[in-house]
């Protein structure tokens, strides 16, 4: 059965960050997602958490000044020494919030850099992450973006690219992170790519396609797919990256097969 996570980050973008918690519990989420989970102590994270009973399915390591535009930075050769510090960085966030995936971000290339010299710098770190986190019980997840919408120049935008890379890095706590949003726009196929990847994916994202909003706004036949995920035996979780047309929990129709019911007096 599918099991969805609320992106902190996109969704209940009106409440602190720690509320959002909070919100995406009462609207019947047993688990949350985010990209920075940095904006809040782990500990004070972890206990909100546990007050709401729902999980941390995954957060992003450390991927620099978002505000600034940075989208990771762990290709970027000149930025190896910032990149170890961000291990230890996931290490006490993922030990306080229970999390055990973690995305790992490659970061944009400038058109003039040595892409030879970007992969192997990306594959050195991420094999460093991995032998890092994986005693402790972390999987690291890449995510192919599309850059035709989303993030121009980020350093790989196919899953067979993001692929090649986990390949060259050897590591079995390594894996596949399918956004079907951003696959749909890159490659398209979605049911016969995700049944050809399955066993290389370690994590789910979903958002409609055209706008990023939620299912049943755009072109994806999501009551189908998200069937045919179940069928093909995932059970991981499937992430809601999407930004809410309006307000977050007027349009959960989309998932209401898939939450809990949401609590009475619950508002988001």
């Amino acid at each position: 059965m599918t099991r969805l996570a609320a992106n902190l980050t996109m969704m209940f973008q009106e409440l602190p960050f720690l509320e959002r918690i909070d919100a995406a519990a009462a609207a019947g989420f047993a688990a949350v997602e985010c990209v920075m989970p940095y904006v809040a102590p782990a500990q004070s994270i972890a206990d909100r958490l546990e007050a709401n009973g729902v999980a941390m399915a995954l957060f992003n390591m450390p991927p620099g000044d978002w505000a600034a535009g940075d989208r990771g930075y762990a290709a970027n050769p000149a930025r190896v020494d910032e990149f170890a510090v961000s291990i230890d960085t996931t290490i006490d966030y993922a030990a306080a919030t229970g999390c055990r995936t973690v995305h790992l971000m490659a970061g944009k290339i400038p058109v003039d850099a040595d892409r030879a010299q970007w992969t192997a710098t990306l594959v050195a770190n991420v094999r460093r992450a991995a032998d890092t986190l994986e005693p402790h019980g972390i999987s690291i997840v890449l995510e192919p973006i599309n850059t035709r919408v989303d993030i121009p120049g980020y350093f790989y935008d196919t899953t067979a690219a993001a692929l090649a890379v986990i390949d060259e890095v050897g590591r079995d706590s390594v894996k596949l992170l399918y956004d079907i949003y951003h696959m749909q726009i890159m490659e398209g196929d979605l049911a016969r790519t995700i049944e050809r990847l399955l066993p290389q994916i370690g994590h789910v994202q979903l958002a409609d396609n055209p706008g990023r909003n939620e299912p049943g706004s755009g072109e994806i036949n999501y009551p189908w797919l998200l069937a045919r995920l179940d069928a093909l035996g995932y059970d991981g979780w499937v992430g809601c990256e999407y930004k809410p047309a309006g307000d977050t929990v007027a349009g959960l129709g989309w998932a209401t097969p898939y939450l809990h019911p949401i609590r009475d007096g619950a508002t988001a």
